[in-house]
């Protein structure tokens, strides 16, 4: 084998990407997830759960392993892009069909936006060394009734967690990373918290620098993997995430189709990976979206129905970026993030309570137009955002533009005067976008509880 010492990365003559290995020190609670290409040097990724030490049964602890595994073969996505090389190995264990099956959707579809923008094809390239599933039952572990619910410092998981407490389900709000302002928010909820800390690879950072190809990964499937193994180790059966289902839905760009930036929050991923985890993980391991049958405006107007979180909330996206300068305040004001949150919110609060969370009113100001046509899809594709579908956006403005406090707005106006009338007035009523519908996970007696809150 050629000395670490000599190997330098080159984008396009890498041919292979390795598993390399992965533990879990039960006594720590340090994970350790390893990867490479080729035959260079070992990528370590550090995930760190807190609790520790662990001490369960034989079973559990069958289970972690299996969890462990999947959340290396998962978190793999943020090293594989670098290169996407041709050929994919594991070391140490089989992947199974099943197992392959899920990495293959992952990968492709999560990998969408990134294949995109960097002008690749990923079709056919990602294929992953399969077994035939083993017939084996996954047995029912006896997990504790519990919700370790994501938290992510926005609306959604706020949302998901008052409906949870008035459910009268026990919960624990967790999340991945160091945000001081997901922290905030977690420790207003008033409930048990669990930070769980990650580092990436150093390394990674330097392929970067050297031609590395880079762009958007499937943050949620990483975490839904994560949370995955944090649930199991404390012994409790939910694992809940807040993605609505407007996040199944992608941009729509000429020449190349829909591409989904949030596809991983979107139902085509809840539904497989939910299912995989309770067929080759742990049977009585939940993994749902709470807010799966709600659309972003009936998210928003759930969260409008308390002041609590709004000098904490934020959902810009610029607070969350690994690298690069974050805005002074919590919300940036030119984001599409800001622009959407900023506009689904207006119509089910107050025009001064609005401001007062912003800082200004994003609708009065013409230097942002062009952030709202996308969101329309008006002469533009819907952002690469976790944003909501146009015709919610439409729906919203036109509300805004029969109310007297916001008519007068400069985007409310042009909206008024030039957007709407080339639009169809039976689609831009807000009040069927707020019914309940479609596919979730949420366990039938929960739902029986929620979705009367949801639908009021």
């Amino acid at each position: 084998m050629k000395p670490e010492k000599s190997w330098r990365f080159e984008r396009d003559a890498i041919r292979s990407f390795r598993f390399v290995r992965c533990s879990l020190d039960h006594d720590t609670g340090e994970a350790r997830l390893v990867y490479a290409f080729d035959d260079g040097p070992e990528l370590v990724e550090t995930v760190r759960f807190p609790g520790a030490p662990f001490a369960m049964d034989a079973a559990r602890a069958q289970a972690v392993e299996r969890a462990l595994r999947l959340l290396h073969l998962v978190a793999g996505i943020s090293y594989y892009k670098a290169a996407v090389p041709e050929r994919i190995e594991v070391d140490g264990y089989l992947v199974d069909e099943a197992t392959a099956a899920l990495l293959e959707s992952i990968y492709l579809n999560g990998l969408g936006e990134f294949a995109y923008r960097n002008g690749l094809d990923l079709a056919g390239r990602i294929r992953f060394p399969a077994v035939e599933s083993p017939g084996t039952r996954i047995p029912m572990l006896g997990l504790r009734s519990h919700a370790l619910v994501a938290i992510g410092g926005g609306k959604d998981s706020l949302v998901s967690v008052e409906a949870l407490r008035g459910a009268g389900v026990g919960q624990t709000v967790a999340w991945v990373g160091g945000s001081q302002l997901i922290a905030a928010c977690a420790a207003r909820t008033g409930l048990p918290v669990m930070n769980i800390g990650r580092e990436l690879a150093p390394e990674l950072f330097e392929y970067n620098r050297q031609g590395a190809w880079n762009g958007h990964i499937p943050v949620t499937a990483v975490n839904s993997a994560i949370l995955v193994v944090a649930a199991l180790l404390h012994g409790v059966d939910q694992v809940v995430f807040s993605n609505e289902r407007s996040a199944s839905y992608g941009s729509v760009i000429e020449g190349t189709g829909e591409v989904n930036h949030q596809w991983s929050k979107g139902w085509d991923f809840e539904s497989m990976f939910g299912e995989y985890v309770s067929a080759h993980v742990a049977a009585d391991l939940h993994y749902y979206s709470l807010l799966r049958p709600l659309s972003e405006l009936a998210v928003a107007r759930q969260f409008a129905r308390s002041q609590h979180y709004d000098a904490h909330f934020s959902s810009c996206n610029r607070n969350f970026h690994l690298l690069g300068e974050r805005p002074v305040s919590r919300w940036c004001g030119v984001c599409p993030k800001c622009h959407f949150v900023f506009l689904a919110l207006a119509p089910f609060m107050s025009k001064p309570r609005l401001m007062g969370i912003f800082g200004r009113n994003l609708l009065d100001d013409p230097e942002q137009q062009g952030g709202y046509d996308a969101l329309l899809e008006y002469r533009d594709h819907k952002p690469f955002e976790c944003v909501g579908e146009a015709r919610e956006s439409r729906a919203a403005l036109a509300a805004l533009a029969a109310r007297p406090e916001w008519r007068e707005d400069a985007l409310v106006r042009r909206f008024a005067e030039e957007i709407a009338p080339q639009l169809d007035p039976a689609e831009l009523a807000v009040e069927p976008l707020l019914v309940p519908e479609g596919p979730h996970r949420i366990p039938d007696a929960l739902w029986e509880r929620v979705g009367a809150r949801f639908g009021a």
